[in-house]
């Protein structure tokens, strides 16, 4: 289920949210630095980190769930914001060069179809980012923050994921070792924590940040010897006949071994006579 959005907006507005708008920030920015001449597409609520491309991209998006409502952004310029079914995103097919997921994928149930159609509107080489919260983290444990929502997520489960709308993960990163408390003295201290957590404790973030890559390319994949022989038709013996998984023997002609067919008789050979014998 989605957080409202003025829920999102308030908690990005009090002190709690702008360090975690400026430790996700950070290492958002450290995965892509250089976005000069891209589009950029941000799926969930992203605006509180957008703002950094807009200067450097071609064109910047930001798409709202229509489950989660939307806010007009930028408050000074024209808004760049739209609500939208995150099923049935309305853009061409390979049409911006990055996408960025904040509050969407955890949200999202199920969340197969929002990923198609994030490889559907990203173009060919293009890359992913995902931020969710991280399952072993305290921020997935409290519900006063936008992070204790929806499905928090292991690094194994985003990667099979991932993996499974066809996108290859690239590099991962965390962010946000800070405790979820409003204690001035904690918070101020945010630096110190998010530079040893990283070093030390990154299994305990309270986000993963994955940056995958859009496949083009995949393989069929190859049954086993077992699973081929399952797949044949089994034939047992009825009256007047054979009769196998696609029904009597006699519409099946085509692929039955000429012994098995009732128009044609059959003998024995010596050995199959001895064994009856």
């Amino acid at each position: 289920m989605h957080t409202d959005v003025i829920e999102l907006r308030d908690f990005y507005e009090t002190s709690l949210g702008r360090i975690a708008r400026r430790m996700i920030g950070r290492r958002v920015r450290q995965v892509w630095p250089d976005v000069r001449g891209m589009r950029i597409l941000g799926l969930g609520f992203t605006t509180p980190f957008l703002g950094a491309f807009r200067t450097e991209a071609e064109r910047v998006l930001a798409m709202m769930p229509a489950a989660q409502g939307a806010l007009p952004w930028p408050e000074d310029e024209g808004s760049l914001t739209a609500l939208v079914d995150e099923e049935d995103l309305p853009l061409p097919d390979r049409c911006m060069d990055r996408i960025f997921l904040v509050h969407a994928l955890e949200c999202a149930a199920p969340t197969r179809p929002l990923m198609r159609e994030a490889w559907r509107v990203l173009a060919d080489g293009g890359r992913l980012l995902v931020v969710v919260p991280n399952r072993q983290s305290l921020w997935a444990q409290f519900e006063h923050t936008p992070f204790g929502h929806g499905r928090p997520y292991s690094a194994t489960q985003l990667s099979k994921d991932l993996r499974d709308a066809l996108f290859t993960p690239a590099q991962t990163s965390a962010a946000l070792y800070v405790p979820p408390v409003r204690s001035r003295m904690v918070l101020s201290s945010a630096a110190a924590f998010e530079n040893i957590g990283h070093r030390w404790f990154r299994t305990f973030a309270g986000t993963l940040i994955f940056e995958a890559t859009k496949e083009i390319y995949t393989a069929n994949p190859v049954a086993s010897p077992a699973a081929a022989r399952a797949a044949k038709p089994a034939y047992v013996p009825v009256a007047g006949g054979f009769a196998g998984g696609c029904g009597r023997l006699s519409a099946c002609a085509m692929s039955e071994p000429s012994w098995a067919r009732p128009d044609r008789k059959h003998r024995p050979d010596r050995h199959y006579r001895k064994g009856l014998s």
